[in-house]
């Protein structure tokens, strides 16, 4: 008998040694046989352990050769394909989203984080290099090129921007708007602050060409709603005629 069907027959001797891992947890059918190599197989049986829902004990066998027996060389818990398995793992550093930061929680910047650059090497950015000629190093670091992108991208993008319900309804755009406060550096040629405590967009970045109902231009008439007549007849007093 050659070395695969001899690998192939080894059924129960795998269990054996499946069940002696299992203990008392029971070891349920023979579900398949899983070639390595010319020399070992790897068997496959339900595992009825709790909490391994869709999971096989994997038990690989071989055969070292003409008058030596089969061997066990390895007995562990594989997920099949309807497995219940835990979600691949993620960083913390890429799990944490906007808006997840609470009260008293420090989330310190990624180590090399390319939205930041050494404020004394290069920030990138005219504004803050002559700012920095003024008053020494500021800043340990500031922003990069790409964090500046990163930002303008996702602010435009945001409720506060030129593709907005409200802004596409709105009688005029904040650039024009007095309650517009524009941002310093690289970010005031489009960005702005509203300082209008009536809008929605008060205290929040906003595009210079988001807009909204309370744009400080905003005129609105006030004359009567209700349309009267050129000629108006009074009939309060009746005029007898004989």
């Amino acid at each position: 008998m050659n070395a695969t069907q001899l690998l192939a027959d080894a059924v129960d001797l795998a269990r054996a040694a499946a069940q002696e891992e299992a203990g008392l947890e029971r070891v349920g059918a023979h579900v398949g046989v899983l070639g390595e190599d010319e020399f070992s197989v790897t068997h496959l049986f339900e595992a009825e352990h709790a909490g391994y829902r869709g999971w096989n004990w994997a038990v690989t066998v071989a055969y070292a050769g003409e008058g030596t027996p089969v061997s066990v060389s390895e007995v562990v818990l594989l997920p099949g394909q309807d497995a219940l398995v835990a979600p691949e793992w993620v960083p913390w550093s890429e799990r944490v989203r906007a808006g997840d930061l609470g009260v008293g929680d420090l989330l310190p910047p990624r180590e090399n984080d390319p939205r930041l650059v050494e404020a004394y090497v290069q920030s990138d950015d005219p504004a803050v290099e002559e700012v920095a000629l003024e008053i020494g190093l500021g800043r340990t670091r500031v922003l990069s090129r790409e964090g500046r992108l990163e930002a303008a991208d996702r602010w435009a993008s945001s409720d506060f921007g030129p593709k907005s319900d409200m802004a596409r309804s709105a009688p005029a755009h904040c650039g024009t708007c007095g309650f517009y406060t524009r941002v310093a550096g690289a970010f005031g040629a489009a960005f702005g602050v509203c300082a209008n405590e009536i809008s929605p967009a008060d205290g929040h970045v906003v595009h210079v060409e988001y807009g909204c109902g309370a744009h400080s231009e905003v005129e609105v008439e006030m004359g009567s709603i209700v349309p009267v007549a050129d000629l108006v007849y009074d009939d309060a007093q009746l005029d007898v005629s004989e």
